[in-house]
């Protein structure tokens, strides 16, 4: 496993300023760093906001998607440490920190919750160690991975969760960048066949169904410039992820409309994004 630097298991890494490796393209647009300029962050290049620029003219809503998958993100992991129990979090295609980051949500519920996080960008491995402050009683830690390699992940991961007990997969806005379907659909199961019964999947994903016009043209315009092809699915797709699990209440909706709270943004508009928690459930009899 491949560590960030000057890393420190225990969550009492040093504020210093992150040290950028040589591989990082500052030339092409990268998944993490244009969603953090949608995001207000300061971790971008001239590629990436010149791409998160040019889509934003096309859809000035796309700062409120950026915006609406974290909040997502917070209700769905308040909703698993609390609700469901879940004590241990596997969150894939992590993007820079921010606040309210998968372990911070997790610990503020369960302060013995436990969290990995992977990403594949070595800006993200940059600034790692703001990921891995942890409260005392739980744990953090951070893979430098492609989902692409679940069983690298996997591996990573079993030093620090137990995957005979329930975890939950969070994937949100990566599953669009494994193009092949099929591709996508063996990924997760492979994912999920390595976890306990009792485990749950959150993915959030971007759709033509909603907003069609705008946000295919998104896509072109992703595609034309981002190091990294997306496809966007139907709703049909984005269901097949969770196939064999059992959909958490209000099933497949759009992001602002899973378990909107009273801080949710945009509750009566649907957006072009599709969001899913579902369970694996106890085998029958």
């Amino acid at each position: 496993m491949n560590e960030p630097p000057e890393r420190d298991r225990n969550g009492s890494g040093r504020d210093q300023a992150p040290r950028f490796p040589p591989d990082i393209d500052m030339t092409v647009a990268h998944p993490a760093r244009v969603w953090d300029f949608w995001l207000g962050g300061k971790d971008h290049f001239p590629a990436d906001r010149e791409l998160g620029t040019r889509i934003l003219e096309t859809m000035p809503g796309w700062t409120a998607f950026a915006k609406a998958d974290r909040e997502f993100l917070g209700r769905a992991v308040r909703y698993l440490a609390d609700e469901a129990g879940v004590r241990q979090f596997l969150d894939i295609g992590t993007g820079l920190p921010t606040a309210n980051n998968t372990h911070e949500v997790a610990q503020a519920v369960a302060p013995d919750a436990r969290v990995v996080y992977v990403d594949n960008d070595p800006i993200v491995l940059a600034h790692a160690r703001a990921l891995l402050t942890s409260a005392p009683s739980g744990a953090t830690d951070y893979i430098h991975a492609d989902l692409n390699e679940p069983d690298t992940i996997l591996r990573g991961a079993a030093a620090t969760l137990d995957l005979d007990q329930p975890v939950a997969i969070t994937l949100l806005g990566i599953m669009e960048f494994i193009p092949d379907t099929e591709r996508a659909y063996a990924i997760v199961n492979r994912l999920l066949d390595a976890v306990a019964l009792g485990s749950h999947l959150v993915i959030a994903h971007p759709t033509t169904d909603v907003q069609g016009e705008a946000m295919a043209e998104t896509l072109r315009l992703w595609n034309a410039s981002a190091a990294t092809p997306a496809t966007f699915r139907t709703r049909r797709e984005f269901t097949g992820f969770f196939e064999r699990l059992e959909l958490v209440e209000p099933g497949v909706v759009t992001l602002p409309q899973w378990r909107p709270d009273p801080d949710t943004s945009h509750t009566d508009t649907e957006i072009g994004f599709f969001a899913g928690v579902g369970r694996k459930p106890p085998v029958p009899g």
